[in-house]
């Protein structure tokens, strides 16, 4: 049975994915509760009530339940107690299975693997030696923690054998994965959005973006990444794959690594897309607003892209010069919009974005380049 307007949704983090999905809820007619360790959190200017609490603590994550129709989460570092907790309390979409499946590296590389979706080769590693091994095999690698470690942190590249041992010190001599570095042609993400009811599904895939990442944080984006229909179909039938295989009842991105070897699976992540942020003004229904459908049982939205649109990242680092930067200058452009997001700037934190729509993913991303760069 749908959860209608005018209930409460819950959720777990209340970082700039709770802000938007809080937004988009709020314009859909719903009470909004937020769990987060920080008081003055990025959701705390649009949510009925922030819940103080970490993301370990049963009765922090129950006690956002008992005041919740259905709770979801933007944010993958959610103890598995207090997740339990929450369920018995009320639905947590997504469950509480694809959560634990996705939060450790390994686990998701042997189940997407077991079930013939195309992964890079990998190895479970826990000893230099066998980081040596590993690289003696597949020859430059990657070793990346099982767990945490997003925007490119907790990570270290091995060039071969010799370097195992400082690698694994690096990253605090704990069982890793191992992964073959790969020769990247283009990044791509895709977002599946999934519900169910009455025994049915419905699913929908925005289509694919392009990215460029650098130093491991997301730089740019464009919606619809300038890609042939062939590659655009193919991805968005993995996508769909993987969310069915899951049971999803949410959004589930899937971050793809187009190689020589063809479309590999890099990583899932379920909840909203730093990728997709272009979808607020690029499409018929944004990511939140599909977020909030999905996990509530509403119909879901139409993903056309009406629009081609662009994003680039705003890191705190823009902050913490001599001045601010020029926001007044990139919003000059037509067609650039802005989006803060509540934080205090920091070296490295996603402080917000620029969004630049265009009549071609190519014009799109040349505009948010000179938006980005009048701000210095």
């Amino acid at each position: 049975m749908a959860i209608l307007p005018g209930a409460v949704i819950g959720i777990l983090g209340g970082g700039q994915l709770g802000r938007m999905t809080a937004m988009a809820a709020r314009s859909l007619g719903y009470g909004v509760r937020v769990l987060d360790p920080d008081p003055q959190c990025a959701a705390r200017a649009v949510a009925d009530e922030v819940i103080v609490s970490s993301f370990d603590d049963p009765a922090g994550a129950a006690r956002l339940a008992r005041g919740s129709a259905v709770v979801t989460y933007e944010i993958e570092n959610i103890a598995p107690a207090a997740l339990a907790s929450a369920e018995a309390v009320a639905p947590v979409r997504p469950s509480p299975a694809v959560l634990a499946l996705v939060q450790d590296r390994l686990v998701q590389k042997e189940w997407l693997a077991s079930r013939g979706f195309p992964v890079g080769a990998f190895a479970a590693v826990a000893t230099a030696t066998e980081v040596a091994q590993a690289v003696a095999r597949f020859g430059r690698s990657r070793l990346k923690a099982r767990r945490g470690g997003y925007d490119g942190r907790s990570q270290a590249v091995v060039e071969n054998a010799a370097g195992a041992a400082a690698a694994l010190a690096s990253l605090g001599n704990q069982p890793v994965v191992c992964e073959r570095e790969l020769s990247l042609r283009r990044e791509l993400s895709v977002l599946v959005a999934r519900r169910e009811e009455g025994g049915q599904s419905e699913v929908k895939v925005f289509p694919p973006a392009q990215n460029w990442h650098e130093s491991g944080i997301l730089s740019l984006s464009v919606l619809p990444g300038a890609i042939e229909p062939a590659l655009a179909a193919q991805a968005e039938a993995l996508g769909q794959a993987i969310a069915e295989a899951l049971g999803l009842v949410g959004l589930l991105a899937v971050e793809f690594f187009e190689t020589n070897e063809g479309l590999l699976v890099n990583e899932l992540s379920p909840r909203p897309h730093n990728t997709f942020h272009a979808t607020e003004t690029a499409c018929l229904t944004s990511q939140f607003e599909q977020l909030v459908r999905a996990v509530c049982g509403l119909p879901l939205g139409a993903t056309d892209v009406l629009r081609p649109t662009a994003l680039a990242n705003l890191l705190g680092d823009l902050w913490l010069g001599a001045r601010p930067p020029h926001l007044d200058r990139a919003l000059a452009l037509p067609g650039v919009y802005l989006t803060l997001y509540g934080k205090a700037p920091r070296e490295g934190r996603k402080i917000g974005h620029l969004l630049a729509v265009a009549r071609t993913p190519e014009a799109a991303l040349e505009l948010v380049r000179e938006a980005r760069a009048r701000l210095f």
